[in-house]
């Protein structure tokens, strides 16, 4: 298989243009500022005036720039180098000083000397990743003693199951690669795309072992049973802002969210 970074990339790039005007990263509302952050995030995180931040698969910046505005120093990165070109644009209009970086995770330590006291990523980030225990190296190593880990991800259980959510189709572990070809994307679902994908599921025990093997301390560890994004297939908005699958209503997790740090 072509390397599987370069499948990635291509299919990221591809979704930018779609992403930056479709309804979803509301951009327009965005740059009057309005935050891109949701409460989860936001209660893990606390006060961050001052604070250094990287962020983790930033996409085109919403996050590292809803981050800078509350007066933390930001540094984000993404494979996806159409992702980091419309992120410093971004930066530039919404006039903060947020810095980004195009790089993969897992070379970031060839391309980025700093400590940081948070390292954040949320919401579909791990699933593009095959070794978990090299992504948690890597959060170890830029984190000053002390620092934290802010992670909020889509629950394991809910990549089990097809698009329609009738049956389980994936395994909930680690069982290797995954490649797929899907049509639009998850901010439009009729938008014209179609690329190969590849990505890996990841158990909850696989994340937390992953970090526990990395000096990495768990300071705390919730699981939700809505999600604050319409990203899936069928989903309805049960109260505003709070999303779930109506199958399976409030019966399964959507979301969990860890803060680690590191001893």
């Amino acid at each position: 298989m072509q390397n599987y970074l370069d499948i990635n990339r291509k299919l990221w790039n591809a979704k930018v243009a779609s992403h930056l005007k479709s309804d979803f990263y509301f951009v327009d509302e965005f740059l009057q500022g309005r935050t891109s952050l949701n409460s989860i995030e936001l209660d893990l995180l606390g006060d961050i005036k001052g604070k250094k931040i990287l962020h983790l698969q930033c996409h085109f910046g919403q996050d590292s720039i809803s981050l800078s505005r509350l007066g933390a120093r930001v540094t984000g990165i993404d494979l996806s180098d159409k992702a980091i070109e419309a992120a410093k644009d971004l930066a530039e209009k919404c006039e903060t000083d947020t810095e980004f970086i195009v790089s993969d995770i897992y070379d970031l330590p060839n391309v980025l000397h700093q400590k940081f006291d948070f390292v954040y990523t949320t919401y579909g980030t791990i699933g593009w990743l095959p070794d978990l225990q090299k992504w948690a190296k890597v959060i170890s190593h830029f984190l000053k003693p002390g620092g934290k880990l802010i992670f909020v991800e889509f629950h394991p259980v809910v990549w089990m199951y097809d698009n329609d959510f009738t049956y389980v189709q994936y395994s909930y572990f680690n069982d290797g690669v995954i490649v797929e070809t899907n049509e639009g994307t998850y901010a439009d679902r009729t938008a014209d795309l179609a690329n190969q994908e590849v990505n890996w599921n990841h158990s909850t025990s696989e994340v937390l072992t992953s970090l526990l093997n990395e000096n990495l301390e768990l300071k705390s560890f919730q699981e939700y049973n809505w999600s604050p994004y319409p990203c899936f297939q069928h989903i309805e908005e049960v109260e505003k802002g709070k999303y779930q699958i109506p199958q399976f209503g409030n019966k399964i997790p959507l979301v969990f969210s860890l803060v680690a740090e590191r001893k």
